[in-house]
């Protein structure tokens, strides 16, 4: 089961979020924060990074970059793309996904996400990461 870091700041939405994720069989963990969720990507391992654009102490752009330093792919939603292309992000880089967003959008683009991931020039294959060394 895929395991996903959920990183919004309103409350409701990221419950919204956590139950159409976990009813979908993914393995859900939960931030609020920039904060929180670098601490979570230092301490444990995700196949994908679901985080806001706009946070209380930063951006998803944040998020993104610390998990894509560990190899983590990320979807950054956000109904704030062209106010943080205004202020200089270069968006190019990031898989987007614009607010609002119904369950069925966002478990797609989820799923081409992950689908993105397991590609073979992205990870290692599974008797390659368990062949003796």
């Amino acid at each position: 089961m895929p395991r996903i870091l959920l990183v919004e700041d309103d409350p409701t939405v990221r419950l919204l979020w956590e139950h159409v994720l976990i009813d979908a069989d993914y393995d859900v963990d939960t931030a609020g924060t920039v904060a929180t969720a670098c601490d979570c990507l230092r301490r444990l391992g995700y196949d994908l990074v679901l985080t806001d654009g706009r946070l209380a102490d930063g951006d998803g752009m944040a998020v993104a970059d610390t998990a894509g330093q560990k190899g983590i792919p990320s979807l950054i939603v956000t109904g704030y793309a062209f106010s943080l292309w205004a202020e200089g992000h270069d968006l190019a880089q990031y898989n987007l996904l614009l607010k609002p967003v119904r369950p069925a959008e966002l478990l797609t683009a989820v799923g081409r996400a992950l689908d993105v991931a397991d590609k073979p020039s992205r990870r290692k294959p599974e008797s390659a990461a368990q062949a003796p060394g």
